[in-house]
């Protein structure tokens, strides 16, 4: 029988449950105790595996913890990332999403509902295309409408599109909504997009976070879809919390 991938943990559970040795053991007889032990218990390895998913939850939390204290203005404050809301608002709701995402659709009506509620919150968006070219280029197309002045408008017609959306679909998009394709395709390439996607990668992973929507709320992380009371709810708990 080979041995498992936990089997070093185990091997240290299984060893807590035999007799002091009298003499030295090998490290392969130290390895074939342990071996042994797990056969005759299995639930070893199940213990095992509960302490390894544990210690990596910890060290998860740990490090999107200090994510948050660390990034607090670039996830709040940044001047390269959209602001929709009150921009002087009390609370900050930050949005990791992508437009080819169903969940993100459905979070973006939530969000709308929140800032229709409360009108001292502010909303930063952060681009975080994760579902294939289409939501790279999606991405990339809503960031370069800054120069436009139609940032808000390029992202509500992108939420709002049925089906998947590509290249072609995205710049249909782009001219119905009154952009200059033309100029739109040009500023893509600025830096200050490549620079906003790349952020957003890097603040979700160390947050975390492994699919859209994801939000931050304050000291509040959370991944998954979440309606506007929900939100609501976190946001009146920072105020509370000052």
């Amino acid at each position: 029988m080979r041995p498992i991938a936990v089997l070093p943990t185990a091997a240290l559970l299984a060893l807590i449950a035999l007799p002091a040795p009298a003499e030295t053991f090998t490290e392969a007889e130290i390895k074939q105790l342990a071996l042994d032990a797990i056969l005759e218990n299995p639930q070893i390895v199940m213990e095992a595996a509960a302490i390894l998913q544990e210690r990596d939850a910890a060290r998860a939390q740990a490090e999107a913890q200090s994510t948050m204290t660390e990034n607090r203005d670039l996830l709040e404050r940044d001047a390269n990332a959209p602001v929709v809301g009150n921009p002087d608002g009390d609370v900050t709701v930050v949005e990791f999403f992508d437009y080819n995402c169903p969940y993100c659709k459905r979070a973006g009506d939530e969000v709308g509902k929140l800032l229709a509620e409360d009108g001292q919150v502010r909303v930063v968006y952060r681009e975080w295309p994760i579902l294939g070219e289409g939501s790279v280029f999606a991405a990339r197309a809503a960031l370069a409408a800054r120069e436009q002045d139609g940032y808000a408008e390029m992202h509500e017609a992108l939420m709002g599109a049925r089906g998947r959306l590509d290249e072609s679909t995205v710049l249909e998009i782009a001219e119905e909504v009154g952009l200059d394709v033309a100029r739109l395709r040009r500023d893509m390439d600025a830096p200050e997009v490549q620079a906003h996607i790349d952020t957003s990668m890097e603040l979700a992973q160390s947050l975390g976070f492994t699919g859209t929507p994801s939000f931050v709320i304050g000291e509040t992380l959370a991944p998954g879809l979440i309606d506007a009371d929900q939100m609501q709810d976190i946001v009146k708990g920072v105020r509370e919390g000052g």
